[in-house]
C-alpha cells in the first residue's frame, strides 16, 4: 500500500511538473519559438548573430498558444533586410512577391505554393534589422 502510494505521489509530482514546464512557454519573453536555435520550428540552424525575440502582444501571444498561427521575430545588427528570407529560401521557400516600402521597410510573401505561406517583414530599428517571420 506504501509503495503503491509513493508511485502514485511520483506519478503525480512528474505530471504537474510536465504541465509547468509547458506553461513557463507561454509566460517566456520567447514564447513563440517551439525550437530554440533553429528558424521557423527547426527549418535551418539559427546563425549566432541573431538574436530571437517575440512580438510582445497579448493577441499573439493567445493566437500562438491556441495554434491559430505562428510567428518568430530576429534582431540582427545593421540593415540586413533579407537576411532571414535568404535562409528560407535555402530551405527551400520559394519568393512569391517582395517590396521595399521606402529606405527601411522590406516585405515578402514566400511558399512552395500560391497564395504564400509566409509572411516577411523587416524593419530599421535603430542601427539594427528588426526581421518578423509569420505563418498559418
Amino acid at each position: 500500500m506504501v509503495g503503491a502510494l509513493a508511485l502514485l505521489g511520483a506519478a503525480l509530482i512528474a505530471g504537474l511538473t510536465l504541465v509547468w514546464v509547458q506553461e513557463g512557454r507561454w509566460r517566456s519573453p520567447l514564447y513563440c519559438i517551439s525550437a530554440p536555435g533553429t528558424l521557423w520550428n527547426g527549418l535551418a540552424p539559427l546563425p549566432p548573430a541573431f538574436e530571437p525575440r517575440c512580438p510582445p502582444s497579448q493577441s499573439y501571444r493567445r493566437e500562438v498558444r491556441a495554434g491559430q498561427s505562428r510567428v518568430e521575430q530576429y534582431r540582427v545588427a545593421g540593415w540586413q533586410p533579407r537576411a532571414v528570407a535568404d535562409l528560407l529560401r535555402s530551405a527551400g521557400y520559394v519568393l512569391i512577391e517582395d517590396e521595399l516600402r521606402g529606405a527601411d521597410h522590406y516585405s515578402a510573401f514566400l511558399g512552395s505554393t500560391v497564395p504564400a505561406e509566409l509572411h516577411y517583414t523587416a524593419v530599421r530599428d535603430g542601427d539594427d534589422t528588426l526581421i518578423t517571420v509569420s505563418g498559418p
